[in-house]
Parts: structure tokens; sequence; C-alpha cells
């Protein structure tokens, strides 16, 4: 049996990684108490095993009210649909990213990367503003739209245990103009990530960086890169 990758007192790492298919994003687990949060669901080809390490983390799967799509790449919401029918959570996802969540458009899912069929997923709670928060048992989650990797890409963050902790899942990109990267939007995302001064960076694909500094190395190092 895995061991629990416990980020910080109710964040858990829960795909992604050693603890799921290599395919997936990192996924990650907000425990809120009565309800529970999902950052994002793989690319699909393990969402058995993301359910299970939800469980080893001592969370009830019944209790997970949101899956929360950072954004539209295969790798991060190919496993929706057999979340959202398995767990009844609703998915939650910017307007922008409609026609890849939604319509399933394969230029933007880039589903042909990773070989798999994406299966097309009704988002529940549409986000439209630029900041909105969500209420998650004792917690507070807020999305923030952070364009540039993507047209409708969103980061996460909340206050937990004394400390900010941040999700963002693709800071360091890929870039492509056939799925609407844009690099200025993308560098005033990223000062916006910086303002948040967080304690904890939970990354999309190379894991946790933490304290404040570390987090702040890693997004200015991809700043300094671009």
């Amino acid at each position: 049996m895995k061991p629990k990758a416990e980020v910080c007192p109710g964040v858990y790492e829960v795909g992604g990684g050693r603890w799921s298919d290599p395919d997936d994003c990192c996924v990650y687990l907000v425990d809120g108490g009565q309800e529970a949060a999902l950052i994002d669901a793989g690319a699909g080809k393990s969402t058995a095993r993301i359910i299970d390490n939800i469980s080893r983390a001592g969370v009830n799967p019944q209790t997970i009210k949101y899956i929360i799509a950072t954004h539209g790449h295969i790798d991060h919401i190919g496993g929706l649909k057999e979340l959202q029918d398995r767990l009844q959570a609703q998915v939650v996802a910017h307007q922008m990213e409609l026609p890849a969540i939604q319509d399933g458009l394969p230029h933007l899912t880039a589903a042909s990367w990773y070989r798999v069929h994406y299966h097309k997923v009704v988002v529940d709670k549409v986000l439209t503003g630029a900041r909105e928060k969500i209420s998650l048992g004792g917690l507070e989650l807020t999305c923030l739209h952070t364009p540039g990797h993507t047209t409708g890409g969103i980061s996460v963050y909340t206050d937990i245990a004394g400390q900010r902790v941040l999700f963002g899942q693709d800071i360091h990109g890929p870039f492509s103009k056939e799925w609407g990267s844009d690099m200025q939007q993308w560098r005033k995302s990223m000062q916006l990530l910086l303002d948040l001064e967080a304690d904890i960076l939970c990354e999309g694909h190379f894991g946790i960086y933490q304290p404040a500094g570390a987090v702040k190395k890693y997004i200015q190092g991809y700043l300094q890169r671009f």
C-alpha cells in the first residue's frame, strides 16, 4: 500500500507521477471537512487508482463535491467523465475552455498526443470572471483566470492551516498557437501568481515547491526563460 501524499493538512497529491499513470498531470485533493474537491482529473487511464488514493488519504470519495479543471488539455481532463459519473461531483471550468471540455475539439484537447479518446463532459459550474470563489466546507477556494498556456486556464489557491497553497498547473507551458497560447497574457498571469506570495505551489507536472522563496524562484525562473 502506498503512503498518502500529504502536502499540508487538508491537501494531498492523489494522481500523477508515482501516484497514478505517468500520462496524468498531478491531481490534487483538497479536503474542506464535510466537502472536498479535486484539482484536475488526469488523462483517464487510472481513474480507479486516483479514487483509491483519495480513500488512502483518509477522505471519503463521496465527499468530493467539485472537480476543478484548470484547462482543457487531455492530461488534465481525460478522467473527468468517469470521475463525474462515479463521484457525482460537479465539474468546474472557465467558459473559455468549454470548446475543449464540452465540445472536445481535438486541437484544443491535444488528445492525440496521448493516444486516448476524450469523453465529452458537461461543465456544471462555468466560471466567467477574473476571480471567483468557491466554498468548500470550512475552506474557500479562489479561482483566478490565468490565460497564457491556454485561453481559459485558471489557477486556484486557498489559505489553509496558516499557509497559502497555490495550484498553478502549467506554469511551465508548453505553448502553442494551436490551442491559443499567448505569451504576453502568460507573463501577466505569472505576475498575478507572484503577487499572491504563496507558501506552497502544487504544480501540474513537477510536484510541490515550498517554502515561499522556492515558489517565487520557480515562477521567476520560467519568466526569465521565456
